[in-house]
This record gives C-alpha cells, sequence and structure tokens, in this order.
C-alpha cells in the first residue's frame, strides 16, 4: 500500500466553504485499490499551514504529499509545476496578516519544481472526461507558501517524498450570483483520485507540451 497524504485548505476571504477541503476529504474516504489515503485541512494562515502540513506528514509517514488549494475564477483543475519564494499579499490570510514581497524560506532557492508528474497527472485527469491543464504559478498566497513550504521540506529534510500542489476551481454553490466557471466536488474529487494514481505509478514525466505563452 502506498502512503498518498492529500491536504486541502479552510475557507478564507468570506466563502462558507472551500472546495479543496471537500474534495479531499472525498477522495480520502474512498481512495484507489492499493493506496492508503489520508486527508488534512490546513488553515489559510502563512506560517501556521506549513506548520500543520510537517505535522501531518510526521503523523502519516506518506509517500506521495500532494497540497490542493482554491483558484477561484480558473475553469480548470490545474496542476502546479513551480512554487516561489514569496509571500505577497493581495488579501489578508485567516489570521490577517498581509506579508509583501517577503521571502518564505530566507537564503532559500528562488523556486522549486513539482516532484510529481505533473503532465502525466493532466493527461490522467484529462483522460477521464474532466478539464485539466499544466499551471506555471500557484500565485504568491497561502497556496504558494505550502507548496514551496512543501518543497523546502522535501528538499532539505524528505528526501524520500514526492510531492507538489493542484489548483481546483470554485464549487457551483460558490458562483450562484456571480459568473465564475465552477466544477461540481464529485468531478475535483475523481480527479484528485486520478492524479494520486498517476502520482504512484509514474516516476518519470510524458514529453508533452505544457507551457504557456503568457
Amino acid at each position: 500500500m502506498t502512503r498518498v497524504l492529500l491536504t486541502g485548505f479552510a475557507p478564507f476571504d468570506g466563502e462558507a466553504t472551500n472546495p479543496s477541503w471537500q474534495a479531499v476529504r472525498a477522495a480520502a474516504a474512498e481512495p484507489p485499490a492499493g493506496i492508503e489515503m489520508s486527508a488534512v485541512e490546513l488553515p489559510c494562515i502563512y506560517g501556521a499551514s506549513v506548520a500543520v502540513l510537517r505535522a501531518a506528514i510526521e503523523e502519516a509517514r506518506p509517500e506521495i504529499v500532494v497540497c490542493v488549494g482554491q483558484a477561484g475564477g480558473r475553469p480548470d483543475l490545474t496542476v502546479e509545476r513551480l512554487a516561489v519564494n514569496v509571500d505577497d499579499a493581495r488579501i489578508p490570510d485567516a489570521s490577517g496578516a498581509e506579508p509583501v514581497d517577503e521571502a518564505i524560506v530566507r537564503g532559500g532557492p528562488a523556486a522549486y519544481f513539482s516532484t510529481l508528474p505533473i503532465k502525466a497527472c493532466v493527461a490522467a485527469v484529462r483522460a477521464a472526461g474532466l478539464p485539466a491543464s499544466v499551471s506555471n504559478t500557484a500565485g504568491t498566497f497561502v497556496c504558494n507558501h505550502v507548496f514551496y513550504g512543501l518543497a523546502h521540506l522535501i528538499a532539505t529534510e524528505l528526501p524520500g517524498i514526492r510531492g507538489g500542489f493542484v489548483h481546483v476551481p470554485y464549487a457551483p454553490e460558490q458562483v450562484l450570483d456571480r459568473a465564475e466557471p465552477s466544477l461540481p466536488t464529485e468531478a475535483v474529487t475523481r480527479a484528485l483520485r486520478e492524479i494520486a494514481l498517476t502520482a504512484v505509478r509514474t516516476r518519470t514525466d510524458i514529453r508533452v507540451a505544457g507551457g504557456a505563452t503568457h
């Protein structure tokens, strides 16, 4: 049994729910065959989110970590390529913190690449009939903070783990009064199971175009 840890976020910015936590909790409740899956909810707070992540890794001892967050406005599930070493808040986190141009890890690398097979994961989700693409930015809010924190842990302390980050659209109930794209939680849950399976089975990523012109 391969151990996979999924993380989602608590609601933030006035939202009543967060589709990332809804989906990872559902995925962990019914994991794919051959996978032992656990889920943890992270606070949408700089610093504290990585502390909770570290504790969850110590408890679950996973071989793969897939962190998941909400990217309102994106139309599809996006597998992140890169985490950058900067916190730059456009809105406050759940504690009211608004860091500007602050390093996540002082003296750390400018960026880390995901150690998941990101393009194979996108292909698997698409093969399941769900929308997905590679993303080259996880933003500079708490999602990127967690992604970079995870990548730094892997690079400096936990080389036996592979991990990365996935962004998901709004849930339908979040956009009843606004014209924004959304994806049902059941669809996001299926996509995350496909990503977990692909990460377990794939060590070398597929070589297909997944870049962007802007």
